[in-house]
């Protein structure tokens, strides 16, 4: 393990308690609070010590920038707001897909992103809030 240093301490503490996946940018704005003198670059420097401790993981959306939040979650997946491109975690899973799958194959794992707009950016635009259910269909 790496010497704790101030900058590190607090760039740990955004992640944990944003409880959702944060950018670079995120973690920065937020650790900036702490340490405000804090540069991008020191900022990616501690994500790279973090990750290699085991303290952190990196969560990879399609089209998107790597995102950080801490390790040890169990399976889940992720929702990214169209408006903010804030990421949140989704702790449900539609389970075993091997039903999707071609026959013949096997399925050995699986990653689901959610698109959207959140509860903020809808407030924003004046939708209120959302329903709990929904009865249209993506897809499917």
């Amino acid at each position: 393990m790496k010497r704790a240093t101030r900058q590190r301490s607090a760039i740990r503490a955004v992640i944990a308690a944003a409880g959702r996946p944060l950018s670079p940018l995120e973690v920065l704005e937020g650790a900036r609070a702490d340490v405000p003198a804090l540069g991008l670059a020191t900022v990616y420097r501690n994500l790279r010590l973090l990750l290699d401790d085991g303290e952190i993981q990196g969560v990879n959306l399609p089209g998107d920038n790597v995102r950080y939040e801490l390790a040890g979650h169990d399976h889940h997946h992720h929702f990214q707001c169209l408006s903010c491109q804030r990421v949140f975690d989704i702790h449900a899973c539609p389970g075993d897909l091997q039903r999707m799958a071609p026959p013949g194959f096997v399925v050995e794992g699986h990653d689901l992103t959610l698109y959207g707009h959140c509860a903020d950016c809808r407030a924003h635009a004046g939708a209120g809030p959302v329903a709990s259910h929904s009865t249209s269909r993506v897809c499917c």
